[in-house]
């Protein structure tokens, strides 16, 4: 277990996976300049199915983790099987990227709408804004479409929310925190 502050022990239910709460903890070490915000970080999990939470929300002085569903890249699954197996940073790939990312407040963009921008802080993902990677709600990331797909669709790269979850998330991710996502 990680421990946040003196007496608060980070994710006490063991809903992350420990490795990737510690390969977060040192991206938000590594690119501090760009983390200016370090009460809250947002992981995750390129492992799991899209079907299941897998973007948490993990609160550093309280501990807690809220979870939530999220998409990943038709390029990453090209036979569309709920599972993202290759991950890219080029432009129209469609591919999920993955590594360190700042989130760069709350946008509203003509196509999906409401969203929050994120900047690359990697070379596995340093091309977020050319390529329009964001966090940004979607009729394929709702529950209904889960319930009768039985898996959420894919997005051209975006970790698409459904548009129910993208409210507090837009609201409390807001700028200067870490995401980070990893297999």
């Amino acid at each position: 277990m990680q421990v946040a502050n003196a007496g608060t022990t980070i994710d006490p239910h063991g809903i992350v996976r420990p490795d990737l709460i510690e390969r977060a903890r040192a991206a938000m070490d590594v690119h501090g300049h760009k983390i200016s915000k370090r009460d809250r970080m947002y992981l995750v999990d390129f492992q799991k199915f899209s079907g299941e939470d897998r973007l948490y929300e993990v609160d550093l002085e309280g501990g807690w983790v809220t979870a939530y569903r999220t998409s990943h890249g038709r390029g990453s699954d090209p036979a569309h099987s709920g599972f993202a197996q290759q991950f890219s940073n080029r432009p129209d790939s469609h591919m999920s990227s993955i590594g360190a990312y700042a989130t760069a407040g709350a946008s509203w963009g003509s196509q999906q709408g409401p969203n929050v921008l994120l900047d690359g802080l990697e070379y596995s993902n340093n091309l977020a804004r050319e390529r329009a990677i964001i966090i940004h709600g979607a009729d394929y990331a709702d529950p209904a479409f889960l319930a009768r797909q039985g898996k959420l669709g894919r997005s051209y790269g975006c970790f698409s929310v459904s548009h129910a979850d993208l409210v507090p998330l837009r609201e409390r991710m807001g700028e200067g925190r870490l995401l980070f996502a990893m297999t």
